[in-house]
């Protein structure tokens, strides 16, 4: 299949046979897994994806895509199309609805909507085993970045408290059609165990994290002004002097439940 991309769906369908080997490694289905494609496409992934693990869910909003997927993968195994924005779809409810604790997710995503796809995902953590992702190389560099880096941010931050991050390889814009003016990069994210994770207010830690990478270049006592003070921010064990991108995922874990408290 030789579909047109769609400018409007950010559609760079990968055709290089390596880097897809490569990909479908790295997730290894097994038979009992039950994998969910987000954003098929032309089945470059889907179809090994699918012979490896003998089904697959896919998440689909194009339209014009379906036919030719659903019938190429009749005989490798049982596909199952869900047509739909992914944003829309409930993971939790779609484990639940078919019986299995937890799903594995992989996808190339689309550029554009990444990082609400991403924060889409990390919502239903509890119900993914794990997950992975093509994505812009900068976004990844983005995810995996530590403290103190240029490129630590929100998005550092939020998928750290929920997720271990893990860079696998980059992608040229050849392995691509058309080629992205971008180098791409796989990750894997494992969501961390009940134990592992947090437990302060996702809504508080979210809104301490928004307001403290706001504006990068104000000091905390000044970018959280607007949700606590300088000695609340202490109690914290933070420094209210020091600025958001040099604190670790667990500083602003400390802070929103200080702010739970105030």
């Amino acid at each position: 299949m030789n579909a047109r991309p769609k400018k409007s769906f950010g559609q760079h369908f990968l055709h290089e046979k390596r880097y897809i080997e490569r990909i479908v490694s790295a997730v290894s289905p097994k038979p009992d897994d039950f994998v969910v494609e987000i954003g098929p496409g032309e089945g470059a992934l889907t179809l090994p994806l699918l012979a490896a693990a003998g089904k697959l869910t896919a998440i689909e909003l194009d339209t014009d895509l379906i036919p030719d997927l659903t019938a190429r993968a009749a005989s490798v195994g049982e596909l199952s199309i869900i047509h739909s924005d992914v944003l829309k779809v409930d993971f939790t409810a779609l484990a639940h609805r078919h019986g299995v604790e937890r799903l594995r997710i992989a996808g190339n995503l689309p550029y554009y909507i990444s990082s609400p796809i991403l924060f889409h995902c990390v919502e239903h953590a509890a119900a993914i085993q794990d997950m992975h992702f093509m994505l812009q190389k900068e976004v990844v560099d983005r995810m995996a970045a530590e403290p103190g880096s240029k490129v630590y941010g929100r998005l550092s931050v939020m998928l750290q408290l929920a997720c271990r991050v893990e860079p696998l390889f980059t992608v040229p814009p050849g392995a691509f059609r058309p080629p992205p003016k971008v180098d791409s990069a796989v990750v894997r994210l494992i969501p961390l165990s009940p134990e592992q994770r947090h437990d302060a207010d996702p809504a508080r830690v979210h809104a301490v994290v928004k307001a403290a990478f706001a504006q990068r270049r104000k000091t905390l006592s000044n970018a959280l002004r607007q949700l606590m003070d300088s000695d609340a921010i202490k109690t914290a064990d933070v420094d209210p002097k020091a600025r958001a991108e040099t604190l670790a995922p667990l500083d602003f874990v400390r802070l929103a439940k200080v702010l739970a408290g105030t």
